[in-house]
């Protein structure tokens, strides 16, 4: 059984059943990395090529990792000393890998809708790694492993995600896998950090924090991007910290057992205290370690040479 969309650009379009058999098969691939010896033969013969425009330490890595476990032979292509400096654009990158014969392509890029041109373009399968403020669909997937694994379900669950709503593709592709999941999902942080998109498209917004974590089963943390403050989008680290930072006070007021989640890369002592992100509350390692598993079922069910390719998400 594989994925029978060609390519995932994003979770808006992703059916329950697309998402539960992800799930599923990364629960059951997350023994892998447990063993001594991390390899199976599963993607043996097929290559999987990693095109990041954009920095990253976790995803890039997870997914090398991932595809490495599963016996495929990966490539990282770093653009900086590749052809794109040179004026490369992405289509003909994009053709050239087809040429070697490049079965899965993995894409993070600055601008929206890029892994979407490229997959239009690409014989082979397209995985959206984040695409500027548009989506960022296997770290959802990862959150939502995560939350299954430890509250045993997502349906019903209150999710508040707090922070820079606006500029972040968690959120997105966050609100819309839980809520397709069922999970009750509310939006909290600055009113100009809250985007209009997912206010129209029923999106809960609620500007304070307190009520936004009162009786959450999940509160997920978003990175403060410090490069946003220079256009002055609220008065003050200092001030957003006490109005929007996670503290043991603020997590109080959600369930006892509720779970503290963060994307990462974190800025202790702003929006989560030291205290709450090393506590037993807190999945952020564990998140990372569930990003593995995710991206190694999707490689799995992506590289499995499904007949039906003709739709993406």
């Amino acid at each position: 059984m594989g994925i029978k969309r060609k390519d995932l650009l994003g979770l808006q379009n992703v059916t329950k059943q697309e998402i539960e058999l992800i799930l599923q098969t990364a629960d059951s691939l997350k023994e892998i990395m447990n063993r001594d010896i991390k390899k199976v033969p599963t993607l043996r013969g097929r290559t999987v090529v990693t095109l990041f425009y954009e920095p990253s330490t976790r995803t890039r890595t997870s997914f090398e990792l991932a595809g490495k476990f599963m016996s495929a032979d990966t490539s990282s292509l770093s653009v900086a000393t590749s052809s794109v400096v040179k004026g490369e654009t992405l289509i003909d990158t994009g053709k050239t890998l087809d040429a070697m014969a490049t079965d899965i392509v993995i894409i993070r890029h600055s601008a929206a809708g890029a892994p979407a041109l490229l997959a239009k373009t690409m014989k082979a399968r397209v995985i959206n790694a984040g695409d500027g403020y548009h989506e960022h669909p296997t770290q959802a997937l990862l959150d939502m492993l995560t939350m299954k694994q430890h509250l045993g379900k997502i349906e019903g669950l209150k999710v508040a995600i707090v922070g820079d709503i606006a500029h972040s593709r968690v959120a997105r592709s966050n609100f819309w896998g839980l809520t397709t999941m069922g999970a009750d999902v509310v939006l909290c942080g600055p009113p100009t950090l809250i985007p209009r998109d997912l206010t129209k498209a029923g999106a809960k917004i609620v500007l304070n924090m307190d009520e936004a974590v009162k009786d959450a089963d999940v509160v997920m943390m978003l990175r403060v991007q410090l490069e946003r403050q220079q256009k002055g989008l609220f008065p003050s680290i200092r001030e957003y910290s006490q109005f929007y930072g996670l503290n043991k006070e603020r997590l109080s007021l959600a369930k006892a057992n509720a779970l503290v989640m963060h994307p990462g890369p974190m800025n202790r002592g702003i929006e989560i205290t030291s205290d709450i992100a090393d506590s037993v509350q807190s999945v952020i390692e564990e998140q990372v370690t569930n990003g593995v598993a995710v991206r190694m079922a999707l490689l799995y069910l992506m590289g499995g040479g499904v007949s039906d390719a003709s739709a993406s998400a």
